[in-house]
């Protein structure tokens, strides 16, 4: 582990103020030489935290069957395939179950009715379903969503992910962050030569930079 990157994180941790409410620990990345108006160059990444988040996040499957039974099991909401066409009109519904979960699953046959019902709703918030495709398992599938972060730029060259919470331990924090970065750097034409620089800082404290 970086020992540099270690003490920048307890320096975030002990600088920021005390708040009435656990903060999350984020990252600022910003990228240098690339043009974002390309769609190719933008980041889209799924990243395994080898620590977590440090909370629980809500997971709905749109499953039937035995894999629902496996996803319930596995700690997520089942969200019944049928429900599809009368979410497609019930938008404050449909909105409403867009907050209510992080992240979506869904049987890879019920992906086109889904885009087709809620697509609108849930790409702009990055949350449109993982396909479960029928080489994937549903608990390890879930196990690995629980435990991992989207890392989009959209058209910026500026953007944020949360890598942690302020309870974490700050080794278990850097950790995550060299698990971002290196993925970052892997997708980047240039690699960490597009990188400006990277700032790590609690919800509401002081930034202080680790690249």
């Amino acid at each position: 582990m970086d020992d540099e990157l270690v003490e920048n994180v307890k320096r975030a941790l002990s600088e920021a103020p005390k708040r009435n409410f656990l903060e999350s620990v984020d990252l600022a990345m910003n990228l240098k030489n690339i043009d974002m108006s390309q769609p190719a160059n933008r980041v889209d990444l799924e990243v395994v935290l080898p620590n977590g988040l440090g909370k629980e996040l809500r997971i709905g499957v749109f499953a039937k069957g035995e894999t629902a039974l496996r996803a319930r099991e596995a700690g997520a909401d089942v969200i019944d395939p049928a429900e599809i066409a009368e979410l497609a009109a019930d938008k404050k519904r449909a909105r409403a179950l867009a907050r209510q979960y992080d992240i979506f699953i869904a049987e890879a046959q019920y992906m086109p009715q889904i885009g087709k019902a809620m697509g609108a709703l849930l790409a702009p918030r990055g949350k449109m379903p993982t396909p479960l495709t029928p080489d994937k398992d549903v608990v390890e599938l879930i196990d690995r969503l629980k435990r991992s972060v989207r890392v989009r730029s959209k058209d910026k060259t500026t953007f944020h992910v949360s890598v942690g919470r302020a309870n974490m331990e700050p080794e278990a924090i850097a950790e995550n962050i060299d698990a971002v970065l290196s993925k970052l750097e892997a997708a980047l034409p240039r690699g960490a030569q597009n990188i400006r620089s990277v700032y790590v800082s609690t919800t509401m404290g002081p930034s202080v930079r680790v690249m």
